[in-house]
C-alpha cells in the first residue's frame, strides 16, 4: 500500500478545501465596502460650498450643519475645517473656533487666512497678545493684506499701544487708500489721546471717502456739536443714525472700540431731545 499513500494524501487535502468541516463554515461572510475617499472628498467640498453660500445671508446654523458634515467626509482639507472654524468665530462660539482653526494649521501651517482667523478668535476672548502673535505670523504670510495690519493694529490698540497701534492702521491705508475704517480708528485714538482737531480730521477724511460710513459721521457729529457748531452736529448726527440706528447703542459703540472719552460724549449727544426724536421716527416708521 505504500505506493498508494501519496495518492490518498492528495486526496484528503483537496477534499478538505472542497468540503465544509461543519455547518459553522456556511455562515454569512458580509462583503467588505469599497470606499471612495476621493468622492467622498468631492462630497464634503460641495457640502462646504453650500456652508460658504448661507453664510454669506446669515444663516449660519444650517451653514454649520454642513461644514460639520464637510470636515467629516474631507478631513485632509484644510481650507474646510477653516470654513468650520470662521462660522464657530461668526457664531461666537470661540473656544471651538479655536480648536477647529488650530486643526485647519495643523494641516496647513502656510494658510494666512487661518491664523488671521485665529487672531480674531484670540481677540474675542481678549486675549490680545495671543491675537498680535496670530496676525503677525499671518502679515509673514500675506504682508500686504490690508485687513490683517487693520486688525493688528486693533489690537495693539487695546493693550493701549498707540504708537504701534497707529503705525498699523496707516500701513493698511498705505495699502488700500480708501480703507475708512483704519481712518477712523486713528480718529479714536487721537480723540482718547485728547487731540480733538486731528480726531476730526481723521473723520472727515473717512466720510469723504464713504458718505454712508455712519460710525466716522456719528463720532464727527458729537464732536461738531462739542465745539459749539450745535445745529451742524445735530444734522450730521440725524444722518448717520439714518445710515445705521446701532451706532445709537452705547454697548454697540464699545463693541466697536470707543473710547471712554468718547463714549461719556456720545451718551450726552445720544440723549439730546432732537436725537431721540429723530431716532423715535425712524423706529415707527413704515418698513420699506
Amino acid at each position: 500500500m505504500a505506493k498508494y499513500i501519496g495518492y490518498v494524501s492528495i486526496l484528503v487535502a483537496c477534499s478538505l478545501w472542497s468540503i465544509p468541516s461543519s455547518a459553522h463554515a456556511q455562515a454569512f461572510i458580509p462583503h467588505r465596502v469599497q470606499i471612495d475617499n476621493a468622492k467622498l472628498e468631492k462630497q464634503g467640498l460641495s457640502l462646504a460650498g453650500e456652508a460658504a453660500q448661507l453664510a454669506r445671508f446669515e444663516q449660519i446654523e444650517p451653514a454649520l450643519l454642513r461644514a460639520e458634515l464637510a470636515v467629516k467626509l474631507a478631513p485632509q482639507n484644510d481650507k474646510v475645517w477653516w470654513l468650520l472654524g470662521s462660522l464657530y468665530l461668526q457664531n461666537k462660539e470661540f473656544d471651538q473656533a479655536i480648536t477647529t482653526l488650530n486643526k485647519a494649521q495643523t494641516l496647513n501651517p502656510k494658510n494666512a487666512e487661518v491664523l488671521f482667523s485665529l487672531g480674531s478668535a484670540k481677540f474675542q476672548k481678549k486675549d490680545y497678545q495671543g491675537s498680535i502673535n496670530h496676525y503677525q505670523a499671518g502679515l509673514k504670510l500675506k504682508p500686504n493684506y490690508s485687513g490683517g495690519l487693520f486688525d493688528l493694529g486693533n489690537a495693539y490698540y487695546m493693550l493701549n499701544k498707540f504708537p504701534e497701534a497707529i503705525a498699523q492702521f496707516n500701513l493698511a491705508v498705505k495699502q488700500d487708500q480708501k480703507f475708512w475704517p483704519a481712518i477712523n480708528n486713528i480718529g479714536l485714538i487721537k480723540h482718547q489721546q485728547g487731540d480733538i482737531s486731528g480726531a476730526i480730521k481723521q473723520w472727515q477724511t473717512a466720510v469723504n471717502i464713504d458718505k454712508k460710513a455712519a460710525e466716522p459721521l456719528l463720532a464727527l457729529a458729537i464732536a461738531t456739536y462739542n465745539k459749539g457748531e450745535i445745529q451742524q452736529g445735530l444734522k450730521m448726527g440725524v444722518s448717520a443714525l439714518r445710515i445705521d440706528s446701532r451706532y445709537a447703542d452705547l454697548d454697540f459703540l464699545k463693541e466697536n472700540l470707543w473710547g471712554e472719552r468718547l463714549l461719556l460724549e456720545a451718551k450726552k449727544f445720544l440723549g439730546l431731545p432732537e436725537i431721540k426724536s429723530a431716532l423715535q421716527q425712524q423706529r415707527e416708521a413704515p418698513t420699506p
